[in-house]
């Protein structure tokens, strides 16, 4: 086989192998083996990066097992968990589309190698890896590092943040106790951003089929990143590449996935740009249709008191897929080699304790709905599966913030009463910049009972309760939500899918010509440049597109 490096003018190419000699690497595989970029997100902030330096050897030595050189980079890879509620955040949705860019530096930057192994956990670098690898379109298998493993139910490590905010426990109790929930280094073990987008990758055939929640300090996580780098071998000599398996077919059974689990809302953020990299129309409205016939056969957090690693003892993606046959695009491939249909047809019967059957659902629908109306004329998302029964029909007043800060300062002030719809705006990704999570406070907003939130920000995915977001038109683009004042009513009905603010038209016109957007001072010309050159959250808030 002609290798990248090979096409390169003879004397580049004698001089390219002079520099990768030096860097250490063997003339030997120089002159005769493919070259496989390992693109690696290692590094000691982020927990769930933190296993992946050993990860990286095993995908190395299963590289070198079937005869090719791995050479490694690294890239970055921010915590959600430690930037929440703080300026921080920012910058967490524009490193998606940083991490993308770096890896298509260094591979084509270089034109030098034949394949990628991408190696990376956690809520925007999972998503920011599968768009490097439809970008760049050489053969591609992605590896995570997996979910720590709890020693208690994520319903005690809820109490003790309850406990904690309430001036019960002291910081160190808290943080002692929780430890006993994030046992170690691993992805967090809850089903939010990071483990919906490793499932999701997994469903949509870019990871090795069964891997996606093998839990982190073991030694199948282990064997799986050394076959990962074996399997992407085999797609280099047989010339399948990421596009060739993440078709229009596999992004429907990604869909499918992501509603029977009910997975986190960010999946409609990032599932339309890692489409957009393979050149795939990807709306809300393929997520609605494909949710209005998929059953939620799962009650992991926060759609539960169940965690991934429930999941993974309860037989995994494979044993969901099974369940899921008569829904699925059976032939879509994998970076296995076989169908997605077979993965199911082969796998074990899933745990009922943890994975309901096709004909007995937790519930009839999907966990994520879209919600539209005179408040989102180009919709907004709810994860209906994690919202009370008594609130999926909700009325009432409007308090309005212009940032998460200001709503915080009100809730610490007892300034937000029962019955309220809180609206916090200019939190978007042109509003923010960068559109924040507000976990912080939907975690907060929980002791006022009977509230709801509505936000053109976006949430973690282990949010609940009626919090409605990622709302479009954003209020920096002029959208409805930008001309909400104190008082206003709003109508949320989950059961007719509308979000709707009873403003008479007029009224809201006379409001239009007076308004003048928020522009919020960062001192960061990196989010300056992201605010004026991002795209609209819809459209899956790509920067520079």
């Amino acid at each position: 086989m002609e290798r990248a490096i090979d096409r390169l003018e003879p004397y580049q190419r004698a001089i390219a192998k002079v520099h990768l000699a030096s860097a250490g690497i063997a003339l030997d595989a120089l002159d005769g083996k493919p070259l496989v970029a390992i693109a690696n997100s290692w590094n000691e902030v982020c927990p769930g990066h933190e296993p992946l330096l050993k990860l990286a050897e095993a995908a190395k030595a299963g590289i070198r097992a079937a005869g090719g050189e791995p050479i490694e980079f690294n890239t970055i890879g921010m915590c959600d968990g430690i930037s929440q509620g703080h300026l921080g955040m920012r910058y967490t949705l524009p490193h998606r589309d940083m991490i993308a860019d770096s890896v298509e530096v260094m591979v084509l930057g270089h034109g030098i190698f034949d394949g990628i192994v991408l190696l990376g956990s956690c809520d925007k670098i999972i998503p920011g890896m599968m768009q490097a690898a439809l970008r760049i379109n050489l053969p591609a298998v992605i590896v995570t590092a997996g979910a720590s493993v709890p020693e208690c139910k994520p319903s005690d490590s809820k109490q003790l943040r309850t406990k904690f905010l309430a001036g019960e426990i002291t910081e160190r109790e808290m943080i002692e106790g929780s430890l006993q929930y994030y046992s170690g280094p691993g992805v967090c073990p809850f089903f939010g951003t990071a483990n919906t987008m490793a499932v999701l990758c997994e469903a949509m055939g870019l990871m090795l089929s069964g891997s996606s929640v093998l839990p982190a300090p073991t030694s199948v996580r282990r064997f799986s990143a050394e076959q990962s780098g074996r399997a992407v071998m085999d797609m280099i000599k047989q010339g399948i590449r990421p596009r060739d398996i993440a078709t229009t077919d596999a992004f429907y059974n990604g869909l499918v996935v992501l509603n029977a689990l009910g997975g986190s809302l960010n999946a409609f953020l990032h599932l339309p740009a890692i489409a957009a990299e393979a050149g795939i129309p990807l709306s809300w409205d393929s997520f609605e249709e494909v949710s209005d016939k998929t059953p939620l056969l799962a009650a992991l957090v926060p759609n539960g008191n169940q965690t991934v690693y429930d999941l993974y003892r309860a037989g995994g993606l494979p044993s969901v897929l099974k369940e899921l046959q008569s829904l699925l695009k059976i032939e879509a491939g994998t970076v296995d080699g076989i169908s997605i249909g077979e993965v199911a047809r082969n796998a074990s019967k899933g745990d009922r304790d943890v994975i309901k059957a096709f004909d007995k659902p937790l519930a009839p629908t999907g966990g994520v709905q879209v919600l539209y109306g005179s408040m989102a004329p180009c919709g907004a998302l709810v994860k209906a599966s994690a919202v009370p029964k008594e609130q999926h029909l909700f009325s009432g007043p409007a308090i309005v913030f212009e940032s998460e800060e200001a709503c915080h300062t009100a809730l610490h002030e007892n300034k937000i009463k029962s019955g309220q719809v809180v609206v916090v705006r200019y939190e978007g990704p042109k509003g923010g910049p960068g559109m924040r999570e507000l976990h912080r406070v939907t975690e907060v907003l929980k002791g006022v009972p009977n509230t709801a939130l509505i936000t053109d920000g976006r949430f973690s995915g282990a949010s609940a309760g009626l919090s409605i977001g990622y709302l479009c038109p954003e209020a920096a683009e002029g959208g409805p939500i930008a001309l909400v004042e104190d008082g206003d009513t709003i109508t949320i009905s989950l059961t007719d899918g509308i979000v709707n603010l009873n403003v008479d038209p007029a009224e809201l016109e006379r409001r239009r010509l007076n308004w003048q957007p928020l522009v919020k001072e960062t001192g960061s010309n990196l989010l300056l440049r992201y605010s004026k050159q991002v795209g609209p959250t819809v459209k899956g808030a790509i920067w520079g597109l």
